[in-house]
């Protein structure tokens, strides 16, 4: 029996996520793929989710706490800079591979037909897959340092990890796009991801922005996605473990303001990615 023409769409159209999620079967092959190539030929495999992420932490704690005595002004050091490097791990994982997921993969986009997205949000679960070990050792860190957080602590630390998520999945897929027509894109993305770090408030604290800088660059400063979601991990995990909260801990209106405003930005960029990747689509093939 013909269908009815209402149910046809001429190929290389998708629909999205929407068919993301239809064909959750094949993301899981993909997903499975681009561990097992990841660790093909290596003798520690998954194990590299800890020592890598390890000797980062290990580098900029010798560095930033140790020589810059870092460690003496800012109380449980070790939690604080951990808390900030997985949020930026989390997000340079998935920002970069998730760019670069198209071309990695254009023989097999230029054999058959599947659904373009699948390989942007493959990377994005792969990174969850290194996320978890490095989430592990933070908790038994702030443990260590009698970690006692409440409810709104802990729901900050969920929100953190969907603004890093979706902003980073949007930026993947938007530079994703860019890749395959400028393969100049892959070194701006390894420019982002660089500056990235020293744009966050990972290995210092957000006060001396405010306090050193002019007003509007703090305002834009806060604006970054990645500074909201760095300092609601402080929140989570880090500020429970002081013994003394100050009110310079975390940036004022934090939950209340620039939350709810960088969710807002985070969601504008995936909407900015995700109609990008779809409407140039149906030109990978041809371009790769």
């Amino acid at each position: 029996m013909k269908a009815p023409a209402s149910h046809l769409k001429p190929p290389g159209q998708d629909r999205g996520l929407r068919d993301v999620v239809e064909n959750r079967f094949l993301l899981r092959l993909i997903v499975d793929k681009e561990i097992q190539i990841r660790y093909r030929g290596t003798v520690l495999g998954l194990l590299w989710s800890y020592l890598k992420p390890g000797v980062q932490f290990l580098v900029f704690y010798i560095a930033m706490g140790v020589f810059l005595e870092l460690n003496r002004g800012i109380e449980n050091f070790a939690v604080y800079l951990f808390s900030g490097i997985v949020v930026m791990n989390l997000f340079g994982e998935v920002f970069g591979n998730a760019s670069r997921s198209i071309v990695a993969n254009g023989g097999l986009l230029k054999k058959i037909y599947l659904p373009r997205q699948l390989f942007p949000v493959s990377n994005l679960l792969v990174a969850f897959v290194h996320f978890v070990p490095q989430l592990a050792i933070l908790l038994v860190a702030c443990f260590i340092t009698g970690w006692r957080p409440d409810l709104k602590q802990l729901l900050a630390v969920i929100v953190g990890t969907l603004i890093v998520a979706v902003f980073s999945l949007g930026l993947g897929m938007m530079f994703a796009t860019f890749n395959v027509f400028f393969r100049d894109a892959e070194n701006i993305v390894d420019l982002i991801v660089m500056v990235a770090t020293w744009a966050s408030p990972v290995l210092y604290m957000w006060i001396m922005v405010r306090d050193k800088l002019w007003e509007w660059v703090y305002f834009v400063y806060m604006l970054n996605p990645l500074t909201v979601a760095v300092e609601l991990f402080h929140y989570g995990f880090w500020f429970p473990t002081t013994d003394n909260p100050q009110i310079w801990h975390v940036p004022p209106h934090l939950l209340t303001w620039w939350t709810p405003l960088t969710i807002v930005v985070s969601g504008l960029i995936f909407f900015i990615g995700d109609r990008l990747f779809r409407a140039q689509e149906g030109n990978f093939a041809q371009e790769l």
